[in-house]
C-alpha cells in the first residue's frame, strides 16, 4: 500500500478483524496461539489483500472540482486583458502571484489531513479574534475608512478572519460538549469585532456561514430554533442600536437602493449606472468600448465582464461559479466523517453567499455593498478564501474512505 493514511487505517480496520475471528476460535476450543494463527490465515495472501486495498482506500482526487477551479482561475485573467491592467507590468505579475498562491493554497490543503483540525477549534476561533483585534489597534494601512495591515505586496483584511471561524464553527459543532450558551457567546463576539472595522458584508457572511452550520449540527430542532430566534431578536435590537452610528455613506447607500434616482448624484448613480451598462453588453459584448465602470476589477467585476464579453460568457462563467456549490452539495452524501460533512455544508454556504450577493447586487436584489466575487474579483482576499474553502472540500474527499472515531 502506497497511501501511509491509508495503511494506519486498514491495519486498524484488520486488527480489529483478526481479533474478533481470534475469539471466535478461542470459543471453539482453540489455544492462543493457534486461534491467532488460524485468524490471520483466514485473511488470505498478505500480497493479494494488500493489493485490494490499495485500490480500495487509496486517497480519492476530485477532478470535477480541480477543472472547474484551473477552469475560473483562467477565467479572472479577462476582466483584466479587457480593462488594460494586463499591460501594466505591476498588475500582470500581481495576478499572476494572487493566481499561484491560490492554487497552491487549494493543492497543499487537500494534501493535509483534515481529521487533525477538529481538535483545534479553539485555536482556530482565537486566532480569528486576534486577527481583527490586531485590525482594530494596529493598522497601518487604510482605504475608504477601513482598516488594513500590509505587508509589503500582502493586504491583510477582515475577511481574513473568516476561513478560521469557519474552522472553529466545525470543530465546535462537532463537539458532543458544545453548549447552547456558548453558541451566543462565541458567535456575537467576532459580529462586535467586525462591525468598527466597516464590515458590515463580512458579518452578513459570517452569519449566514455559522447559522447554515448550525442547522446541519447535532443540535435537536427545538434548540436550533431556540438559537435561531434568540440571536435573530439579539441581531435586530444590535441594528437598532448601531443605526445612529453608522456612517453617512452607509445610510445613503441602503437609502439609494430603495430610490437610486432620488440619490442619482451620490450612491444612485453607481446603481443607475451598473443598470445602464448591463443593458448595453449584449449577447457578445463591447470589446472595443472603454466605458468608465465604477470599481470594474473587483466589486462590480461582473459589470465589467459582462459589458466586455457579453451575456454569453457572463451565463458561462456564473454556471462555473455555480456549479462549484453543486459539485460541494453531490459529495457530501458520499462522506462518512460528520466532522467532514460539517466543513462541506459550511463551505457551500461561504461561497454560495458571495456569489449569490455579488450577482445579487449586480441585478438590483440587494443594495450595493463591498462583495467580491469569488475568484473573479481582483485581489488576493478574494483569492485566497475561496481557494481555502476548495482546498479543505478536496482534503475531504480525498479521505472520503477514511473514515475512524480517534
Amino acid at each position: 500500500m502506497k497511501s501511509k493514511e491509508a495503511k494506519t487505517y486498514v491495519a486498524r480496520e484488520l486488527n480489529y478483524h483478526i481479533k474478533e475471528a481470534k475469539k471466535t476460535w478461542m470459543e471453539k476450543g482453540l489455544t492462543e496461539g493457534e486461534a491467532e494463527e488460524k485468524a490471520v490465515e483466514q485473511m488470505g495472501s498478505p500480497t493479494k489483500l494488500g493489493i485490494q486495498m490499495n485500490k480500495l482506500h487509496r486517497p480519492k482526487v476530485d477532478w470535477w472540482l480541480l477543472t472547474l477551479l484551473a477552469a475560473v482561475l483562467g477565467l479572472s485573467f479577462l476582466p483584466m486583458v479587457s480593462l488594460g491592467y494586463m499591460g501594466d507590468r505591476y498588475f500582470l505579475i500581481n495576478k499572476i502571484l494572487i493566481v499561484g498562491i491560490g492554487a497552491a493554497c487549494a493543492a497543499g490543503l487537500m494534501l493535509v489531513d483534515y481529521r487533525k483540525w477538529r481538535e483545534y477549534g479553539w485555536k482556530f476561533y482565537l486566532v480569528g479574534v486576534v486577527l481583527l483585534l490586531l485590525l482594530m489597534f494596529f493598522p497601518n494601512s487604510m482605504i475608504n475608512g477601513v482598516p488594513l495591515i500590509k505587508f509589503g505586496p500582502v493586504t491583510i483584511e477582515s475577511m481574513m478572519a473568516l476561513p478560521f471561524f469557519f474552522l472553529a464553527w466545525a470543530s465546535f459543532f462537532y463537539s458532543e460538549k458544545f453548549k447552547v450558551w456558548q453558541f451566543f457567546l462565541l458567535f456575537l463576539l467576532p459580529i462586535f469585532l467586525f462591525l468598527p472595522l466597516s464590515s458590515i458584508s463580512t458579518v452578513y457572511i459570517y452569519s449566514v456561514m455559522a447559522f447554515v452550520m448550525l442547522w446541519a449540527s447535532k443540535f435537536s430542532k427545538k434548540v436550533k430554533w431556540l438559537i435561531s430566534t434568540g440571536t435573530f431578536s439579539v441581531l435586530v435590537l444590535t441594528c437598532i442600536l448601531v443605526w445612529p452610528f453608522m456612517k453617512e455613506y452607509q445610510v445613503v447607500r441602503l437609502l439609494a437602493f430603495i430610490e437610486p434616482e432620488k440619490y442619482a448624484a451620490s450612491e444612485g448613480y453607481t446603481i443607475l449606472r451598473i443598470k445602464e451598462l448591463m443593458s448595453k453588453a449584449g449577447w457578445f459584448g463591447n470589446p472595443v468600448n472603454k466605458d468608465f465602470i465604477p470599481e470594474a476589477h473587483t466589486n462590480f467585476v461582473f459589470v465589467s465582464f459582462t459589458y466586455h464579453y457579453g451575456w454569453v460568457l457572463a451565463v458561462i462563467m456564473v454556471m462555473i461559479l455555480v456549479l462549484f456549490a453543486v459539485r460541494m452539495i453531490v459529495i457530501h452524501p458520499k462522506i462518512k466523517d460528520s466532522y467532514g460533512k460539517l466543513l462541506l455544508i459550511g463551505g457551500v454556504a461561504l461561497f454560495s453567499v458571495q456569489l449569490f450577493s455579488n450577482i445579487g447586487m449586480v441585478l438590483g436584489f440587494f443594495p450595493l455593498t463591498t462583495m467580491s466575487l469569488p475568484f473573479m474579483s481582483y485581489g488576493l482576499m478574494p483569492t485566497l478564501l475561496n481557494a481555502i474553502l476548495i482546498g479543505v472540500v478536496l482534503s475531504v474527499y480525498r479521505r472520503k474512505d477514511l473514515v475512524w472515531k480517534s
